[in-house]
């Protein structure tokens, strides 16, 4: 299920957190849902065991899982709800854009037709560099 790119300049344990975040938003991992065991997804992804346990330790500072001693990290019961309201915070951030690339000449047209293209497709990432 977890992906990682090696040679991405994004950090393996950033690469896990993103990666939970985003099948915890999409309803892939629900609450109350077993995390892999450490040592398992270490081995998986070929990655160090303290890399994996950074991840993990991150998502819990997030209240996206919790921890169960002896039994694992599960998805917490909070996590959709949070996730989504922390993603909400960041229409602030693309009001600004929209207003940089309005001023750098970027057409409304453009602007929508992007947005349409996001939510026409389930989201799927388009280049419409």
């Amino acid at each position: 299920m977890f992906q990682i790119d090696p040679f991405s300049r994004v950090p393996v344990y950033e690469q896990i957190v993103e990666q939970t975040e985003r099948f915890v938003l999409l309803g892939v991992m629900l609450p109350g849902d077993p995390m892999p065991s450490v040592r398992n997804l270490s081995v998986q992804l070929k990655a160090n065991p303290n890399t994996i346990q950074k991840a993990y330790s991150e998502l819990d500072a997030r209240k996206v899982l919790y921890s169960v001693p002896g039994k694992g990290c599960f998805i917490s019961a909070d996590a959709p709800k949070a996730l989504k309201e922390r993603e909400r915070v960041k229409l602030k951030e693309f009001y600004e854009l929209c207003d940089r690339l309005r001023i750098a000449g970027v057409t409304e047209k453009d602007m929508i037709d992007t947005v349409r293209s996001v939510f026409g497709d389930g989201g799927e990432k388009h280049d419409n560099g």
